[in-house]
Parts: C-alpha cells; structure tokens; sequence
C-alpha cells in the first residue's frame, strides 16, 4: 500500500511581499504567490501524483493555493475540509505590523524570540508549542487515518503549521525546531510506513525559494 502524505506552504502572500506579521490575519496571493501555487502543481503533474483527499486552512491564501495546484493537475473537484486547527500560528499583537516595526518596538532579541523559540508566545499570541497543540490533534484524527487506508493527501498550511506537523513526523526536537524553514510554496513529500513512521521524504523548494538563495 502506497502512503503518501504531501505538505506544501501556501504562495507569496500580499503580507509575505511586505514583510508584515500575518498569523490569522487574512491577505491574497500577489502574482508570484499565484505562479507558485502554479508552479507546485506543475511539480506534481510530472511526479504523477494525485490526490484522493484534500485539507487547507480556513484562511483564503491556503485555500487559492489549493486552487490553483488542482486546477493544475485537473483535480479541482476533489473532496476537502478546510479546519482552523491548521490556520497559521497566531502571532497576537505583532499582527500587521512589519519585522523593522516590531524590533523597534520591542527590541531585536525580544522578537527573535518570540519568533524563533519553542514556547515563548508574542502578546496575546501564540507560541510554536500552542500552535502544535492544535495541529497535532487533528492531524492525527483526521488527516493520518487517511494516509493510512492509502488515500494519497495534500495539506496546504503555513510555515508554522507545517512546522508542527514536521515536527512530528520527523521526530524534531523543541530545540532544533527552530532550525527548520518552510518558503513559500515549498512542497514536501512523505511516504509513510504502517507503522505511521516516515519511509522517505523529498523536498521541493519553490521557485522564491531558489531565486532567494
């Protein structure tokens, strides 16, 4: 039995453009955002990948993403659930506001950590290990049981969505968590054993991804 359980990271929003702090806030794509999304399905078309099961986010950057990956692969039809428990990391009193915004602020070393530690939530926010306890729960009621009767599964979320999932599935610690990066549009690939334990993983860095680095 095949398990596959693919994960990609909405496209550039209009917030990812200007560097804002988004969490739960809900901006578009820009027109890159657009061509990754586009560019993600392209990706899955050659690996002749299709889904029989789709999740996003309840936020409209996810579910665009989702969108266009499918119309892609000539799957726009297929079945989804669209759940909070995945929406982006709350990011409280930081939403809206851009990264030079915050430091000024509060203070470079404050916002790293509030950005890059484990547990440490920004006001009225929430840190990585909240944002683990919701997405673990449901990743393992909802979206797991499917990869394991073989429904091959896309989950399109957010950097730190997609970082607590990873985090599970590759046994990360909250200590070297923070060393994981998602771009936009990155698409990953997991192949899972019965036992749920990952087979193998492949990356996929997106298009912004490549020309950034």
């Amino acid at each position: 039995m095949t398990r596959n359980l693919v994960l990609v990271r909405h496209g550039q929003s209009e917030w990812n453009l200007k560097k804002l702090f988004t969490g739960w806030r809900d901006p578009g794509l820009t027109e890159i955002g657009i061509e990754e999304a586009q560019d993600v399905g392209k990706k899955l078309l050659a690996l002749n990948l299709t889904f029989q099961f789709a999740f996003a986010s309840k936020l409209i950057r996810t579910q665009h993403t989702l969108d266009l990956i499918l119309r892609e692969i000539g799957q726009s039809n297929l079945p989804r659930q669209l759940s909070e428990a995945i929406n982006e990391r709350d990011y409280g009193d930081l939403s809206g506001i851009s990264k030079l915004e915050a430091k000024e602020k509060w203070g470079e070393e404050q916002v790293r950590l509030w950005r890059r530690s484990y547990d440490v939530a920004p006001p009225n926010g929430e840190s990585l290990k909240d944002t683990v306890a919701r997405v673990l729960p449901f990743y393992c009621t909802e979206i797991l049981p499917r990869v394991m009767r073989g429904e091959t599964t896309i989950v399109v979320a957010h950097g730190n969505s997609l970082r607590a999932l990873c985090m599970a599935l590759d046994g990360l610690t909250p200590e070297n968590i923070s060393q994981l990066e998602i771009s936009t549009a990155d698409l990953i690939i997991y192949n899972l054993n019965a036992d749920t334990s990952v087979t193998s993983k492949k990356i996929f860095k997106s298009l912004k991804a490549i020309h950034d680095s």
